[in-house]
């Protein structure tokens, strides 16, 4: 996508703000969303990232007004439209399916949402073709979908929910038909385009990398609640629960009873591994689960580090990196992310160990 710039003559998109205040949903007997609170600054991507049934596309759908919640206030650019059908709430959508005119040229896809405005012909013609430059198919007009690339037809489709210059855009999984390499390209591009056009933008996946490439901030949501909402480096590094932490990445996990000793904590596990924690901020005695993540596993480490001897597993070249999967000599498998040039073995006997600052702790 060759990002051009609007006509100095077409003013600029300005994001609004949404806010979104004790949302909740209920079909039948089932709790889609329970009391769920949200503020998404003008301009700003937010990303809803959750599992399947974790309530983030439910959201989406009544803040589109597609569907009406049971209960909740949503309020764009300071306008209460909880109860406004979707045609008057000055936003544009982006689904997975494109969701193009296959009978239509990519021109009159894109003019339809001011046709129905009834915006004057010639303002249509300039608009369209501005957008089309914008997204980086000028030349695109007199196509037709089925001609088009499914990167193209995606671009197409978010050119159509600009066009018109909403306060918000929202978006649907819009790049999960495609295959990795599109998908990582056009998720630079939509993060650029974003903040070439400056529109408020909520974007649901549940992909954490897509999630941490395009997100100013991500509401990371569990069964119908927001888990956790923070920058993509908060998220990742400071996660509020053993749920978050896990679903952003990968996790070496440990369950046990925390014993405090001069001063210093030291979590102890069903079969008596033990884990030096950060001081003594956690009660004796409090059961907790704590995890560290694979890239702070190293080989060698020092004395003042978590120290295990253990038994390699297997080993997985990942082109940067090398992943290898170990056994504790106390009991439990772990993964560890080691530099490429890491000479570890299937079968050898290694050393391990992490910091304990590098340790996350949750509670039970």
């Amino acid at each position: 996508m060759s990002l051009g710039s609007p006509s100095s003559k077409d003013p600029a998109i300005t994001g609004v703000p949404i806010h979104i205040e004790r949302c909740e949903q209920a079909f039948g007997s089932f709790v889609a969303l329970k009391g769920v609170s949200l503020d998404v600054r003008g301009g700003e991507l937010v990303t809803l990232l959750g599992p399947s049934g974790s309530g983030k596309t439910t959201l989406l759908r009544i803040l589109a007004g597609l569907i009406q919640p049971t209960g909740g206030i949503i309020r764009i650019g300071g306008r209460d439209v909880t109860y406004l059908p979707a045609e008057k709430r000055d936003l544009g959508m982006v689904f997975q399916n494109y969701a193009l005119f296959p009978h239509l040229t990519i021109f009159e896809n894109v003019a339809f949402p001011l046709r129905v405005r009834k915006v004057a012909k010639e303002e249509i013609k300039r608009r369209v073709n501005e957008t089309l430059a914008l997204v980086g198919l000028p030349d695109h007009g007199q196509r037709f979908p089925g001609q088009l690339s499914g990167g193209q037809q995606q671009r197409i489709a978010i050119a159509r929910a600009i066009v018109f210059r909403p306060g918000v855009l929202l978006m649907d999984e819009p790049l999960g038909s495609l295959d990795k390499r599109l998908r990582q390209q056009l998720q630079v591009e939509i993060r650029m385009l974003q903040k070439e056009v400056g529109i408020t933008t909520v974007y649901v996946t549940h992909d954490q990398d897509e999630a941490f490439t395009i997100s100013d901030r991500i509401a990371v949501m569990e069964r119908g609640e927001i888990a956790q909402i923070g920058t993509p480096s908060e998220i990742y590094r400071s996660p509020s629960n053993h749920f978050v932490a896990d679903f952003v990445g990968d996790l070496n996990c440990f369950k046990g009873i925390v014993h405090t000793n001069a001063g210093h904590s030291v979590l102890r596990t069903d079969n008596g591994v033990e884990i030096k924690l950060m001081g003594a901020a956690t009660a004796s005695g409090a059961a907790v689960t704590c995890g560290v993540r694979p890239e702070k596993v190293r080989l060698d480490p020092g004395a003042d580090e978590n120290v295990f001897s253990a038994v390699v597993r297997s080993v997985s070249f990942k082109g940067n990196h090398h992943r290898a999967e170990i056994t504790l000599a106390g009991g439990g498998n772990i993964v560890a992310d080691l530099p490429e040039n890491s000479s570890i073995r299937e079968g050898e006997s290694v050393r391990i160990g992490w910091r304990a600052e590098d340790m996350h702790i949750f509670a039970g």
